[in-house]
């Protein structure tokens, strides 16, 4: 027979074990509990994977700016470019979940799965937190000035008639423009001539090889393409808005110049790293809608060629799965390879 003062002191050593366990667990959620109310206590860091200047930096700026006023705390813009974003985004998706670092960047973040799929070292999708998108921006489609056609419908018949003459531009390998470029040869019945489309590192030298003739046509952010435009060195064809864009009212959508249905996007959104707590997400998402439906934000955005376009983290989520569905459907219709 065992002894049961023996018994009795192991099941008190273990009441207390379990005791103190569970005061530890309501002492750890209490703090946390604590911290999330206290939040932002400290500077917050939105990192943009791409370099000062750019389309993503520019309106991370402005949103950096208004998120400090908002929350009443410093937020500094740290930019981490390189491999296409893809060394920035790794830099958050392996932060500390405290809301103290956040990141902004374009659509890019969602195609560069399929293009760095063998380099890539994170889930696009898995290690982040989407807390909202922010802003959404056409593209316009342009040729050099020694195209003969005035017209998007011109355009697609002068390269029917002699497709060996004719190439398109993009800024890089997977980027919004080389993905509206293929969805347009496709839509157009050009996929089959197989045009050549030359791939450049950044917008800039692409742009100034098409004003230079080197090369025909290119789809490419208003940021960056509108002062060629304005300046007649590129004639633009077309807008890829399902409107059209008061910084060029004179120039018709891809779907009045006849392509019916097209229309493509650079969008650009907020993220933090993956585990976010729930009450820093909601409340970095309050301060998005806010911020993004302000009419001083609207207004900063349409000087940039872009327009506000919040939606809260659910429905940025289910529109970040619909875009990859898309975009899958380019890249293997377009038989754009992995790098």
């Amino acid at each position: 027979m065992k002894n049961p003062s023996l018994k009795s002191r192991r099941f008190f050593v273990k009441a207390i074990a379990a005791a103190v366990g569970a005061f530890t667990a309501i002492g750890s959620a209490h703090a946390q509990n604590s911290a999330d109310s206290a939040y932002p206590n400290r500077t917050i860091t939105v990192v943009v994977p791409h370099a000062a200047g750019g389309a993503v930096d520019s309106l991370a700026r402005i949103f950096a700016a208004k998120l400090g006023e908002e929350l009443k705390t410093s937020v500094i813009v740290d930019n981490r470019p390189g491999a296409s974003g893809t060394i920035g985004a790794q830099y958050v998706a392996r932060a500390n979940p405290d809301g103290y670092t956040l990141y902004v960047n374009a659509s890019i973040h969602n195609i560069n799965p399929f293009i760095y799929s063998k380099t890539m070292k994170y889930d696009a999708v898995k290690d982040f937190t989407a807390i909202s998108s922010l802003a959404q921006g056409s593209l316009i489609f342009s040729v050099n000035s020694g195209v003969p056609a005035k017209s998007v419908q011109e355009f697609v018949s002068v390269i029917k008639a002699d497709p060996s003459k004719y190439n398109f531009a993009t800024s890089g390998l997977g980027s919004a423009g080389h993905l509206g470029i293929a969805q347009f040869a496709y839509d157009a019945g050009l996929s089959n001539l197989k045009i050549p489309i030359v791939l450049y590192k950044g917008a800039g030298p692409a742009l100034t090889d098409l004003a230079g003739g080197q090369v025909s046509a290119m789809m490419d952010p208003m940021l960056s393409s509108l002062p060629m435009v304005k300046s007649g060195k590129t004639r633009a064809l077309a807008v890829t808005s399902s409107k059209r864009s008061p910084l060029l009212p004179d120039v018709p959508t891809m779907q009045e110049a006849g392509l019916k249905g097209f229309e493509f996007y650079s969008w650009y959104g907020l993220w933090a790293p993956a585990k976010l707590p729930e009450p820093i997400r909601a409340k970095l998402d309050a301060a998005a809608a806010k911020i993004m439906s302000s009419q001083s934000m609207k207004d900063q955005l349409e000087k940039l060629g872009f327009e506000s376009s919040y939606r809260n983290s659910a429905d940025f989520s289910k529109y970040i799965q619909s875009e990859i569905t898309r975009y899958r459907f380019i890249i293997q219709q377009a038989h754009i390879q992995p790098d």
